[in-house]
């Protein structure tokens, strides 16, 4: 069977199926990202207790993933991912009418553990449909639901927030996000290259150990942890200087702030393309690069060049990870894709939750300088890594212990 190429009828409408997954899957996941100053105001907690809310949801993802990574190969691709979509939508409802803080924090993990069906179930399944060759291209589409996903569901909550309450603002975003649910189902075409009578035990016990055992694949997996980490903990704090004096911004423009994810939308399928056509490494190392310089500018005390900052923040990002995802699909050709896509977002997830929730420390003791210090860090260390991850393949191809090294022939290293 053929594989989806822009020449394949259904090319475009796979497209777009996945963007609206990724698109439901992160607007649901970020929902109190934009409230945590609210909801730590409502509950008088500090706001790194204010951000479990969200915390604990990227955590259960990770935790989940490894579930998934050894189950994913068991069950219909897209019964999955509509099964973890419906549930979000769901549970978003369910979150709008609760009033107790360890509650929303304990459904908010239940809605993350049943979120990661999707994420890395959507990455396999484009790396088995589509054509390698429009692989960064494919990952960047996918990529940029997740940025847009995260802005709409960051704005809608934000805005609504000020006219109604959090919750309420909550509840009609599961409401829009279950009727997106029903599109997903009619626009993505059933898996032509899955056969779920072909996995076993043994096959994809040795495939989680081969992943685990494969340098490259490792640092990449790590890279993805800086990424998320350094990423997310600025958008949960940011808001936290913001409504403070001198510039008391209300949480509805906190909220329009989130328009700085529409870089993200383009630098994911831009970079990605890039990708396909010049050095992988390069473009991760230059994203990162972007992430600290934005950092930097956030210093400013000018709110123009603070906002500068988070775009050349949110570009880096999103264009970063576009490629790492991707580039992690190409590494392991020869292993369960499942498994290592499942391995890079564990290590994403849990980034965006130790470092999320550690940022909020460096807030509380030393201010914005020291949320900025602290991401540049990992950033700078994730630069190091990319560098290394790119001589490991040119020198010696992917090394696998107990197993003769093999080339990945004809990509962009």
């Amino acid at each position: 069977m053929a594989y989806l190429s822009p020449g394949n009828r259904e090319f475009k409408k796979t497209l777009i199926a996945l963007f609206l997954g990724s698109f439901i899957m992160f607007a649901n996941l970020y929902s109190t990202q934009p409230v945590i100053a609210v909801i730590s105001k409502q509950f008088q907690v500090p706001p790194a207790m204010a951000s479990l809310t969200l915390s604990a949801a990227t955590g259960a993802i990770a935790v989940s993933l490894l579930f998934v990574s050894f189950t994913s190969g068991l069950f219909d691709r897209k019964k999955m991912m509509a099964a973890a979509l419906i549930s979000s939508a769901c549970l978003s409802i369910l979150v709008g009418f609760i009033d107790s803080l360890p509650f929303l924090i304990t459904v908010r993990f239940i809605q993350g553990a049943l979120l990661a069906g999707y994420p890395s179930i959507a990455m396999a399944y484009v790396n088995e449909e589509f054509d390698k060759k429009v692989l960064g291209y494919v990952i960047g589409i996918y990529v940029s639901g997740n940025s847009l996903g995260g802005l709409s569901g960051r704005l809608i909550v934000g805005s609504l927030s000020d006219v109604f309450s959090w919750q309420v603002a909550i509840r009609l975003l599961g409401l829009l996000t279950l009727v997106m649910c029903a599109l997903f189902l009619y626009l993505l075409p059933k898996s032509r290259h899955f056969d779920a009578k072909k996995v076993s035990l043994k096959r994809t016990t040795a495939g989680f150990i081969e992943n685990i055992e494969t340098p490259p694949l490792v640092l990449l997996y790590l890279i993805g942890f800086i990424l998320m980490g350094g990423f997310v903990t600025v958008y949960n704090y940011i808001a936290i200087p913001l409504m403070a004096p001198p510039y008391n911004l209300s949480q509805t423009v906190v909220g329009f702030i989130f328009m700085i994810f529409l870089v993200g939308t383009f630098s994911s399928t831009w970079m990605g393309k890039l990708s396909d056509h010049t050095s992988r490494s390069g473009v991760i190392a230059f994203s990162l690069f972007l992430m600290v310089f934005g950092l930097i500018v956030t210093m400013a005390d000018s709110l123009v060049l603070k906002i500068t900052g988070l775009a050349f923040l949110t570009f880096g990002f999103f264009g970063g990870h576009s490629v790492a995802s991707s580039w992690v699909g190409i590494l392991a050709n020869r292993r369960e894709k499942a498994q290592s896509s499942s391995l890079y977002l564990l290590f994403y997830y849990v980034g965006s939750s130790v470092v999320g929730s550690i940022g909020g420390l460096f807030l509380q003791y030393f201010g914005w300088a020291g949320v900025v210090l602290s991401v540049s860090f990992i950033c700078v260390t994730g630069m190091i890594l990319t560098m290394i991850v790119r001589r490991m393949v040119l020198r010696g191809g992917i090394h696998v212990r107990h197993h003769r090294p093999h080339k990945v022939a004809g990509q962009h290293i």
